[in-house]
């Protein structure tokens, strides 16, 4: 080799750790701006409050915050954490919040406002935002410390704090001070002078702990969510359920009677034409359906208020005669005996709530991701059981009955029948989705 290929590599060598000497040290800067949260507050354990009331507060709010959802694994032991969280980049395992020494024993009321806060756990990491502190940070300290204070109220179990699963770079501190850079900023929920005290309620708690919008919108590659895109609907993790738009009203938005039916659906799981399914049915069964009516009303009203002019999708190119008659003919077999020939549904007698939903002018059966409709193909569809509807009716999974092609042509069929105009499904999409 020449002494000028020689000086090539040279310098080229030069630049590349000069990039990497740059890059470190960016990235150091990056973390260490992330750390320096408020000269971090105090640590020390503090007593657990004795007030029942405060406690009372707290347990209502976790409710709120359907905390438990995520932190107690399945057969598992109330808020002792475990359950692994899916991400586009692995799993996240949810802690233990119990007052254990494996969960929150040594956590004093401050750190754990610092957590919600700010994303930061006690001994300084950063947390990642499976926990939504991007949503939480908005809550009061007065809120925060009743969580806390009903936290140490539970009954402590040992179990240990799984290690998350992600791959790498994800799985570095150093990713993480990025993506916290790029996305997170934290942020106390300012009341709007405008409004009325209940819009502010509503939009206290959708924003905050209710973190509608972590499920309700739209992320990008890197599993950022736009403040401008902030409930318009999007995929969640894994593609296996889309959560709708809560703006647009071809979605889940606001209807002609918006209020009542929002405040229906969150208490009791059904309203006219639709039911609460998937992680929505999860939602209302742990949290909604035990929140006060004046904070159903709010976040009714809040809601309602969120609403846009959404033009809803063209209509779709007709599916293929022969995978629509293949579809009806499954519809016959296995759906119309509930649902009516005409999509109808059927009602429960002697009461207001559908036995079985209708299809016919079902927004979930219209959306323009048939994600939704192929799940209730797949496993089933089945409304929560709450005080308001004890005893709902459910419909059967055909995950192991209908094959990819049959479970397409029926799908299809809901979706371009009865005037529907929704896009047909193919039986690669079944697959992906299966």
């Amino acid at each position: 080799m020449s002494d000028v290929n020689h000086t090539a590599v040279h310098r080229l060598l030069a630049i590349a750790l000069g990039a990497t000497v740059l890059l470190l040290i960016a990235l150091a800067v990056l973390i260490g701006r992330q750390l320096s949260v408020e000269a971090l507050p105090p640590l020390t354990v503090q007593p657990a409050p004795a007030d029942p009331a405060l406690v009372a507060r707290g347990a209502y709010l976790a409710r709120a915050g359907n905390c438990a959802a995520c932190h107690t694994a399945r057969g598992g032991e109330p808020y002792a954490g475990g359950r692994g969280i899916e991400t586009p980049f692995g799993t996240v395992f949810a802690g233990n919040l119990t007052p254990d020494a494996t969960g929150l024993a040594a956590w004093s009321a401050d750190a754990f406002w610092r957590a919600m806060q700010h994303g930061v756990s006690r001994d300084g990491r950063l947390l990642y935002p499976a926990f939504p502190y991007e949503s939480f940070s908005r809550i009061t300290r007065d809120d925060s410390d009743a969580l806390y204070a009903f936290l140490r109220s539970l009954p402590p179990v040992a179990q240990a704090n799984r290690p998350h699963a992600l791959r790498f770079p994800y799985s570095t501190q150093a990713a993480l001070a990025v993506w916290r850079e790029l996305y997170f900023q934290p942020a106390a929920f300012q009341s709007d002078t405008s409004q009325s005290a209940e819009w502010n309620r509503g939009a206290y708690l959708v924003q905050g702990l209710g973190h509608c919008a972590a499920c309700h919108s739209p992320r990008d590659a890197l599993g950022g969510v736009g403040s401008a895109r902030a409930l318009d609907g999007g995929l969640m993790p894994g593609r296996s359920w889309y959560a709708p738009s809560l703006r647009a009203a071809h979605e889940a938005g606001p209807s002609a009677t918006p209020g009542a039916s929002t405040v229906e659906l969150l208490k009791t799981g059904v309203t006219a034409g639709a039911s609460a399914m998937g992680p929505m049915a999860e939602v209302v069964f742990n949290s909604t359906q035990y929140l006060n009516d004046a904070d159903l009303g709010a976040i009714g009203q809040y809601l309602a208020a969120q609403a846009v002019p959404v033009a809803p999708p063209p209509a779709a190119p007709a599916a293929p005669s022969a995978q629509l008659e293949l579809g009806e003919k499954v519809y016959k077999q296995h759906c119309l005996d509930c649902h009516g020939e005409q999509g109808q549904g059927a009602a429960r007698e002697g009461g207001r709530a559908m036995a079985y939903p209708p299809l016919a002018g079902n927004r979930a059966v219209q959306l323009a991701s048939p994600v939704n409709a192929v799940q209730a193909v797949l496993g089933g569809g089945f409304a929560p059981a709450t005080a308001g509807h004890p005893q709902p009716y459910g419909m059967p999974p055909f995950r192991t009955l209908l094959n990819d092609t049959e479970i397409a042509a029926v799908t299809s069929f809901i979706r371009q029948r009865w005037g529907h105009q929704a896009s047909a499904v193919t039986p690669l999409d079944v697959q992906g989705i299966r």
